[in-house]
């Protein structure tokens, strides 16, 4: 019959599911394989981490903070000290913040190469995953060997930084940028001319630079849809005034173009790292820090691997915060998937996803 409706047949995914390496609830209305609706739950990683800080000194805060997320924790520190400096109106050392910025750009690296893998591996390409996840222990090794740590490096802290950078660390970072970009220029190839690939990924997930404006996109997902949005350029901190970075975008919108940005963007870092290693300044490490911070309040922005990092603090005066706030570019992100999932096949739905590079653990906090 005309007037008869139709039933709606709702296909969950998460938030425990195969695809899903954290957990979020998508629920995807299709007619057949055709997607015809989408909504997105999120919450499930929530740790009371904003309450938390309110509850540590300004120090404590830094290593709690930290552990917001395993892919970007010197991202967090950063945006973080960066606030509490301000509030404390101290200069930081220019060593210290080329350091900070070594340090952002080699994160960069290895959340780009581990967003590759995933990416890949939900696309069934379980070859480029392992590749790309093998050549990813070279940059997780010189984060050790620069840091003495694997994910948290703890090179933060307020006014510096507690590492520095030797004759004999440049040169074994200089080495392995050398082999990364090698291999970068490999999957640069795959990613655009594996045709089997491309199926799964050209024309997929297409969204225009009005829509990703409208959504307010970030990142390298922004920047895909030839949104010129990145924090590094836009209000250069720490050192990037002086070792600037040329942003990377692409015109096409869609899945496809979201690999190439991503991993161009890797290519960036190798060049801004060098120079940094080359022209890195003399002098001290850190400056002396109050332990009471003064009333006040301010943001802090920093270009986190996926996206605008935004951190809102408030003092009060003493040796506590009264509100440290967190927007992480993930929530802008999740509006690519929900926005674009119509139209398109129910089995193209974890690879849009993947393509925003999402972090549950760092959006729920």
């Amino acid at each position: 019959m005309e007037n008869e409706k139709r039933e709606k047949f709702i296909v969950p995914i998460g938030p425990q599911h195969p695809a899903l390496k954290e957990p979020g609830h998508f629920e995807f209305t299709v007619d057949g394989e055709t997607v015809t609706g989408a909504t997105v739950r999120l919450g499930y990683v929530h740790r009371g981490i904003e309450k938390a800080t309110e509850d540590r000194n300004w120090t404590q805060n830094l290593y709690l903070l930290e552990r917001i997320c395993g892919i970007c924790s010197h991202s967090h520190a950063m945006a973080y000290s960066l606030g509490v400096e301000k509030l404390a109106g101290v200069a930081v050392p220019p060593r210290a913040q080329a350091i900070r910025q070594v340090t952002a750009e080699l994160e960069r690296i290895h959340s780009h190469l581990l967003w590759l893998g995933v990416a890949a591996h939900e696309a069934g390409f379980d070859t480029l995953f392992m590749f790309s996840w093998r050549d990813r222990e070279t940059i997780m090794d010189i984060l050790e060997e620069l840091t003495g740590n694997r994910v948290n490096y703890s090179v933060n802290v307020l006014g510096g930084v507690k590492i520095d950078i030797d004759t004999e660390r440049a040169d074994s970072i200089r080495k392995g940028m050398d082999f990364l970009e090698e291999r970068t220029t490999h999957y640069l190839k795959v990613v655009t001319s594996d045709e089997t690939f491309l199926r799964r990924t050209r024309g997929v997930g297409f969204t225009t630079t009005e829509q990703a404006e409208t959504l307010g996109l970030v990142g390298p997902t922004a920047r895909a849809a030839n949104v010129a949005r990145d924090v590094r350029v836009d209000v250069p901190y720490i050192t990037y005034a002086d070792f600037p970075i040329t942003i990377t975008l692409d015109t096409r919108g869609d899945l496809e173009a979201r690999f190439v940005v991503r991993i161009k963007e890797l290519f960036e870092c190798y060049r801004v790292i060098r120079l940094i290693l080359d022209k890195l300044p003399a002098g001290e490490l850190t400056t002396r820090m109050p332990r009471k911070i003064k009333e006040g309040e301010t943001v802090s922005r920093i270009e986190a691997p996926r996206g605008e990092l935004f951190y809102f603090i408030k003092s009060g005066g003493g040796e506590k915060p009264e509100r440290v706030k967190v927007r992480t570019p993930s929530i802008n992100n999740f509006a690519l998937v929900t926005g674009t999932a119509v139209g398109h096949q129910l089995a193209d739905m974890p690879m849009i996803l993947a393509g925003m590079d999402p972090c549950f653990s760092c959006n729920d906090r």
